[in-house]
Formats: C-alpha cells, sequence, structure tokens
C-alpha cells in the first residue's frame, strides 16, 4: 500500500498531508492561497497521485510559511509512502508547454536531495501567490522526499503559464519515477542514497 499521511503543527502552521501513489490523481487541496491550490490540484492531477492536502497558516504575515512547509510535509509523505524506494523506475523527466511557456523537469528518487532551479518571473505575484516561492516549495519538497530535481522554465511570458507548465512537469517526472518495476533497487550499489 503506497500511501502516506503525515502532519506538522507549528506555531507558524498546521498542515496535514495524505498521498496516495497508487490513487487516480484526486484531490481535496485547501492551504489558503488559491494559485497555490490550483498548481498542487494539477501536480496531483497530471501525476496520478491522490493528495488531500489541508494547510493552515500565518498568511497575515505572508504565504511563505505556508507555501514552504506545505513542501516539507508533501516531501515527507511522498518519501513515506515509497518507502525504500525498491522496486520503481526511479527516474523521470517531462517537457511540458502551456501555451507560450515551455518547463522541463528531470528528476531521480536517489535519496541525495538536490535541487537545481532555473527561470524567473516578471512578475512579484501571481494573483495572491508570491511567485519567489515556487523554488522554496520544490526545495522543501526535494530535500525532504530525497529527490535531485532539476527544474527550467526554458522560456514563456506569462507567469501562470510558465508556473504551471513547470508543476505539470514536475508531475509527469514523478508520475515516471514512481512506476513499479521488478521489486529490486535500481542501483549497482543495491541501494539508494
Amino acid at each position: 500500500m503506497r500511501e502516506a499521511t503525515v502532519t506538522r503543527s507549528t506555531k507558524e502552521t498546521q498542515i496535514t498531508v495524505s498521498v496516495k501513489l497508487d490513487g487516480k490523481g484526486e484531490s481535496e487541496i485547501s492551504t489558503g492561497i488559491g494559485f497555490f491550490d490550483h498548481m498542487l490540484t494539477a501536480l496531483s492531477r497530471h501525476s496520478g497521485i491522490s493528495m488531500q492536502i489541508s494547510t493552515k497558516g500565518d498568511l497575515e504575515v505572508d504565504g511563505h510559511h505556508s507555501v514552504e512547509d506545505t513542501g516539507i510535509v508533501l516531501g515527507q509523505a511522498l518519501s513515506r509512502a515509497l518507502g525504500d524506494k525498491s522496486g520503481i523506475a526511479r527516474y523521470g523527466s517531462a517537457f511540458i508547454p502551456m501555451d507560450e511557456a515551455l518547463s522541463f523537469c528531470a528528476l531521480d528518487l536517489s535519496n541525495r536531495p538536490f535541487l537545481v532551479f532555473r527561470g524567473t518571473f516578471t512578475n512579484q505575484t501571481i494573483g495572491g501567490y508570491d511567485a519567489c516561492l515556487t523554488e522554496e516549495f520544490f526545495r522543501a519538497v526535494a530535500v525532504n522526499a530525497g529527490i535531485t530535481l532539476h527544474l527550467d522554465m526554458m522560456y514563456g511570458s506569462n507567469d501562470h503559464h510558465k508556473c504551471e507548465a513547470l508543476f505539470k512537469a514536475f508531475a509527469h517526472a514523478l508520475k515516471a519515477a514512481v512506476q513499479e518495476t521488478d521489486g529490486t533497487v535500481l542501483s549497482t550499489k543495491g541501494a539508494l542514497g
């Protein structure tokens, strides 16, 4: 049963995330940040990973704690659901276009967390979402799930399109990487990390 639920409570946020790797991409997302909810819903749908995410954060300060902490808890839930990561494809990559924008993701579920993030936004916000938090979210997911993650917003002029293409590229790469294989660890070392 490749699923997990993680709850994290601090003075800044209260978050519960449930994931089912073999779900149908169904989601219930509530973070208090509309555009972020939209991105997480797209992530769930395009990865095929069913997600329930409930985030209550100090939005009176700004969205930073809510977005980063959601990434932390989502990463932890993905890690628990994957277990020792044996018997999975391990690698995934995807190019995703959205109108004029093109984004790319390559990842390795390696237990060696690392983030390379390339791309810039034109505007500070997309709706009520601070665009700079995109990198913070993906860093939190990568570190807590043990993912080597390369993300590139290759080009585009509309920030909504660039960001959404990036989330969907991550989703499709993740979908490929979590696919079950023959039950062995895909490593010449016999272990990941």
